[in-house]
Formats: structure tokens, sequence, C-alpha cells
């Protein structure tokens, strides 16, 4: 069996599975953040709807739906970013 050789390269190379996985956890944290200021947003507009005179009841349906829809992605986004354990 030959002896396996270590250089200063092969024992501090960083893993590319590792350094992809940061990034694609960067990314996700990015648009985690984003979700969740445009779920604060439509809850400020959703407010200030119900409060104005003669409001759209369609239309804060609609941002009611769609901050439903923000709620569901922001879930998946955590999830994604949970790490799974194993028991």
């Amino acid at each position: 069996m030959a002896p396996v050789i270590y250089t200063p390269d092969t024992v501090h190379a960083p893993d590319s599975a590792a350094v992809m996985k940061r990034e694609d956890e960067g990314e996700l944290k990015a648009q985690l953040a984003q979700l969740r200021q445009e779920h604060r947003d439509l809850d400020t507009a959703i407010e200030a709807l119900h409060n104005s005179p003669g409001a759209d009841l369609l239309q804060v349906q609609r941002l009611k739906k769609r901050k439903l829809q923000l709620r569901d992605q922001i879930i998946q986004v955590e999830d994604q970013l949970t790490p799974d354990i194993i028991a």
C-alpha cells in the first residue's frame, strides 16, 4: 500500500460542496429577508386601506391573499435553511 502524502493544498483546501452550500445559504437568507420585508409592507398597506374611508374591499382581499402566499414562501425558505436532524 502506497503512503498518502498530504500537501498544504490538500489539507487546507475548502470543500467545494461546503463553499457552494454557504453561497446557497446566503442567497436563501437574502431571499428570506426580502420576503419578510414585502410581508411587512403588505401589512402596512392593508392597515392603511382598512383605515381609509371607502376602502376597496376587493383590493384588501387581494392583498391579504398575497400576504398568505408570502407567508407560505417564508416557511418554505425557513425549512430549507433549517438543517435536517436525523433522530
